[in-house]
C-alpha cells in the first residue's frame, strides 16, 4: 500500500484497510484452496509472505489464471533474498501445478518492484487499474513463462 499512500493514510484508504485484511478475511483465504500462501518469518515472525491465486482473470490477454496476488516483504527485510526465495517456492508451485505462465499487477510507480520482477525474468505485458471505489491507480501488468 505504501506506493498509493503519497501523502500518509487517508480516512478512505485506512477504511479500505481495515475492512480488507481484518481476520475473518485473511481466514478465508488461508482456507481457499485456490490460494496458496507461504510465508518467510524469523525469530520475531514472519518478515514476509507470498500468494498465488489460480483461477483468476488476468486483465490483459495472453496470460494464465495464476497470479501473484500477494507479494511482500517488510521493507527492514528487504535486500536479503527473503523475496527471491518467496518468489521461487511460488513458481515452484506454479510449475507443479502445470501453470505455463504467472502473472502480477504492481504498482506503476513502485519502481524497486518493477526492477525486482524485471531481475527475475517477468516481462511488461500491459497495464490495468488498482480501483478502490472511484479511485483509481495505474498498475503495470508483468507475466513470465515457465519451463
Amino acid at each position: 500500500m505504501g506506493t498509493y499512500l503519497k501523502r500518509g493514510v487517508s480516512a478512505f484508504f485506512a477504511d479500505y484497510a481495515l475492512e480488507e485484511f481484518q481476520p475473518s478475511n485473511i481466514e478465508k483465504l488461508i482456507l481457499d484452496p485456490t490460494q496458496f500462501i507461504i510465508a518467510s518469518e524469523n525469530e520475531e515472525g514472519i518478515d514476509g509472505f507470498i500468494r498465488v491465486s489460480s483461477g483468476s482473470i488476468a486483465p490483459v490477454p495472453g496470460c494464465s489464471e495464476f497470479e501473484i496476488a500477494t507479494f511482500y516483504v517488510q521493507p527492514r527485510h528487504q535486500g536479503k533474498g527473503i523475496g527471491k526465495r518467496l518468489l521461487n517456492a511460488a513458481l515452484q508451485f506454479c510449475r507443479d501445478q502445470q501453470a505455463a505462465s504467472v502473472w502480477l499487477a504492481t504498482n506503476a510507480e513502485n519502481d524497486p518492484a518493477i526492477a525486482f520482477y524485471l531481475a527475475q525474468g517477468f516481462d511488461h505485458v500491459g497495464e490495468t487499474h488498482f480501483r478502490i471505489e472511484n479511485q483509481k491507480y495505474l498498475n503495470n501488468v508483468y507475466s513470465v513463462h515457465l519451463a
